[in-house]
């Protein structure tokens, strides 16, 4: 088994008396909870400390985990002898178990039959669901396939309006079953969002691209575009370039604060791949009047360029 320093866990001294051992553990316990801090690590630490502090608050457990000595955090160790005939008197072995089951295990036998089995928190789990934009947008329910102690079973989840790719969804207490009178466990939903056809999410906001002929990009026009909710208009200004984004305010996804994200329509211009005899009489007599050079800025460059003779 690894050892763990369970008093630089806490930040205390080994001579710490329970007041400190307490203070500290509150202390990290407002930072770090999961309900508190979304911090990558708090959760892990958070977890951590728990198990220090179920340790060092236990006289009997405390003994136990002082009788080690210091080692280095993470450090490979066989339980003392007098550990092992211990744990095995329950029928179980030492070396198969962690250090916090057994200094749990510990101090039940020192503290004697009448101070019970130590609750234990039920088994976490892990797993995905793929689920549409348009679900993410309005919230869905999913089944997951779950394989535990008790056989597998399908549970039926409420995912919420406004999750996002790559959010991650604590499901309290759907997890295992508790021991002794412990709490059931979590299961921890990643999400994870299907492509669409038109849209392409990023976070809260949805992009997409609006293609526009010739005349409706020089002259300005409504158009209708897509959204999640339906389609509506959208204004296109005179003069728009390819390559620009218009933005519809609140038109992405719904996210969990009850706001939305945004819609941004980048332009694309296209033409067409036949003319009619009238349409390339009207493109020859805008050739020849007009004096726009899309080329212009790069000529402009290019002059100036150094080495340009």
């Amino acid at each position: 088994m690894k050892y763990k320093d369970y008093y630089a866990a806490l930040g205390v001294p080994v001579d710490a008396d329970l007041a400190q051992i307490k203070k500290a553990y509150r202390k990290l316990a407002r930072t770090h909870h999961p309900d508190v801090s979304k911090a990558p690590g708090a959760e892990a630490r958070f977890k951590d400390a728990a198990e220090a502090y179920a340790t060092l608050k236990d006289p009997e457990k405390r003994a136990a985990y002082d009788e080690l000595g210091r080692r280095p955090p993470g450090e490979e160790f066989s339980a003392p002898p007098q550990w092992r005939q211990a744990y095995a008197s329950q029928g179980a072995n030492a070396e198969d178990t962690d250090l916090a089951d057994l200094l749990a295990a510990l101090g039940r036998r020192h503290a004697g039959a009448a101070r019970g089995p130590v609750p234990r928190h039920g088994r976490d789990y892990e797993t995905a669901a793929r689920i549409s934009l348009e679900d993410a947008h309005r919230g869905t329910t999913v089944g997951l396939d779950l394989t535990d102690g008790e056989g597998a079973k399908t549970l039926q989840v409420t995912i919420p309006p406004g999750v996002t790719e790559g959010q991650k969804l604590r499901l309290r207490g759907k997890g295992g079953k508790g021991q002794h009178g412990g709490t059931d466990g979590d299961i921890y939903l990643h999400i994870t969002l299907a492509p669409h056809a038109v849209f392409r999410p990023d976070g809260n906001d949805l992009h997409f691209d609006l293609t526009l002929a010739p005349w409706e990009a020089a002259l300005g026009t409504d158009v209708q575009v897509p959204t999640l909710d339906g389609p509506v208009m959208l204004t296109v200004p005179a003069g728009t370039r390819s390559g620009r984004k218009l933005r519809l305010r609140e038109r992405g996804l719904a996210n969990s604060r009850s706001g939305r994200g945004h819609l941004y329509a980048t332009v694309r211009i296209d033409v067409p791949a036949t003319l009619t005899e009238r349409e390339r009489d009207l493109f020859e007599q805008l050739a020849k009047a007009s004096n726009f050079n899309p080329r212009a800025a790069q000529t402009q460059e290019s002059e100036h360029a150094p080495g340009t003779v």
